[in-house]
């Protein structure tokens, strides 16, 4: 199951730069992960500053 970004999200960047498939991008709101690329490593969950994305 992928991982998504909670509507705490802040907008830093900090996880985008963090997956490696690049499954994170910059949405209307907030940034969002793309289901159909993430892998589950959880790289971004770690470079959250505000713990803001979870597995879903």
């Amino acid at each position: 199951m992928a991982y998504v970004i909670s509507s705490e999200c802040i907008s830093c960047g900090a996880c985008e730069s963090t997956c490696p498939v690049e499954a994170i991008s910059q949405g209307d709101d907030q940034f969002v992960i793309d289901a159909a690329k993430c892998t589950d490593c959880g790289a971004c969950a770690d470079s959250c500053p505000v713990d803001a994305i979870a597995a879903g």
